[in-house]
């Protein structure tokens, strides 16, 4: 079944690509705002930035701003900077893992009550998160996760959405080369490592970036488990620039610009594959 194209009669082919042009510039330029006054607002100083007159572009850029971002001894942005990275590494590849791993296990292996599992991971989702974070905060901090890396990664590591998605994408899976496999004498642990995890290359990379974005832009779980300041992530330390008794809008914007680059150079990296895992499930034809 085709999908029926609609054209307006007494409308050129010229003129309605040049609608199309104009709304997808106009939406590229809407969305593209934001970066440009971040990056506008970095390179100001401050008495620039809260002029009544408005300015394209600063007239001089001040580069210091970068450099007062990482030379301020009140906050270690280097460092909370590479704990953010650390806890996004570790954090995207092992839950990924594990969503895999517990999404095939729900759409491929027989055992009792696997139904029950399943609803149990859909009712997760029901919960919000506010009514899990206090229990979750006491059983870390009984066990000595707060101020801790450990704390910050792993109550992120089970992701019941990815299992979802991962549990419908084995579903989808022809079951010829696994019966194959089988006969070549794998069991369900070789069947998931030979032949289900390497299928399942899209999928992997599309999900893992996403977490990493997801746990790149964490923000109220680190705020309490990383109450000293070793343990602040960048999001924390971002939020020292903004507060009731000092406000540093160029170190804000310097700082914002400095976090946001690394989700930036993910999503163009992984861009491909977040639209071909979460569109087209990763199959190839």
């Amino acid at each position: 079944m085709t999908t029926p194209v609609i054209t307006l009669p007494g409308v050129s082919r010229g003129a309605r690509l040049l609608v199309r042009g104009l709304l997808i510039g106009l939406l590229t330029a809407a969305f593209l705002a934001p970066f440009y006054l971040m990056l506008r607002n970095s390179l100001m100083d401050s008495r620039s930035l809260t002029a009544p007159e408005w300015t394209w572009w600063p007239s001089s850029l001040h580069f210091e701003n970068f450099t007062a971002l990482f030379a301020d001894p009140t906050v270690n942005m280097g460092r909370a900077l590479g704990n953010s990275l650390l806890i996004a590494g570790i954090t995207a590849p092992v839950s990924t893992l594990l969503a895999s791993a517990a999404g095939y296990a729900l759409a491929r292996i027989p055992v009792p009550g696997r139904g029950v599992l399943l609803a149990l991971v859909v009712a997760t989702l029901m919960i919000p998160g506010s009514v899990t974070f206090v229990p979750t905060f006491v059983v870390v901090g009984s066990m000595g996760g707060v101020n801790t890396l450990w704390g910050l990664i792993v109550p992120g590591l089970f992701n019941p959405f990815a299992v979802l998605l991962f549990r419908n994408f084995y579903l989808q899976c022809p079951t010829e080369i696994e019966e194959a496999g089988r006969l070549d004498g794998l069991g369900w642990l070789g069947l998931y490592r030979r032949i289900a995890l390497p299928s399942s290359g899209a999928m992997l990379a599309s999900l893992g970036a996403l977490s990493f974005i997801d746990s790149w832009n964490s923000f109220l779980w680190p705020l309490v488990i990383g109450q000293d300041p070793s343990a602040w992530t960048a999001q924390i330390a971002l939020s020292t620039f903004l507060t009731s008794q000092t406000i540093n809008l160029p170190g804000l914007f310097a700082g914002a610009v400095v976090t946001i680059t690394p989700l930036v150079v993910m999503f163009l990296v992984a861009q491909r594959y977040i639209v071909e895992g979460i569109a087209t499930s990763g199959l190839k034809g």
